[in-house]
């Protein structure tokens, strides 16, 4: 396995359009593998392809608290929306950055495994959330879309800053919140 490196706003690569995955094989097995790693070690709680720069229908989630249930979505569609919740979101794109998002409070996905097996399941709560938000990602949309035009050109102002300050060594630890509701 492998760690990848996760693409941080505003990289255009970003704003990608994933493409269906057509060939599930063992190149798909260790991307999602290395995914899993990366997304375990981040820490966050999602990841798409698309943050690592692989154009490809791949998510991977772990809602879990003891972090011991990875989750496969591949070529994910939502089916059906239902009610509202706004929670705060985090994205491990978007670094040290905590936002209130709406989203449908439950979802009904279909999508396959990295087998390519079809299936349907039903979530809510923070998973449906985690969910919408990677499959945001897969459109080329970022959290940060939902905000004012003022409110991302903040973010993208504060995390401009702190890539030069790491660039020049002299960079401050940043105090996290929430580190695993990182999506």
């Amino acid at each position: 396995m492998a760690l990848l490196s996760i693409l941080e706003f505003p990289d255009p690569r970003l704003r990608t359009r994933a493409q269906a995955v057509q060939i599930f094989d063992a190149q798909l097995g260790q991307l999602i593998a290395d995914m899993l790693e990366t997304m375990y070690t981040a820490p966050g709680i999602g990841l798409a392809a698309t943050q690592v720069n692989v154009h490809r229908q791949v998510v991977v989630m772990d809602t879990s608290t003891d972090k011991g249930e990875p989750q496969v979505y591949v070529n994910a569609q939502i089916l059906e929306r239902e009610g509202e919740e706004v929670s705060e979101e985090g994205c491990l794109s978007v670094p040290n950055t905590f936002e209130q998002v709406q989203r449908a409070a439950r979802v009904r996905v279909r999508a396959q495994d990295l087998k390519g097996r079809v299936f349907e399941r039903e979530l809510t709560g923070l998973t449906a959330i985690c969910l919408q938000h990677e499959l945001d990602h897969l459109a080329g949309k970022l959290f940060v879309d939902y905000l004012s035009v003022l409110k991302r050109e903040r973010i993208r102002r504060k995390l401009d800053k702190e890539r030069r300050e790491r660039a020049n060594g002299t960079a401050k630890p940043v105090p996290t919140r929430a580190a695993a509701r990182a999506i």
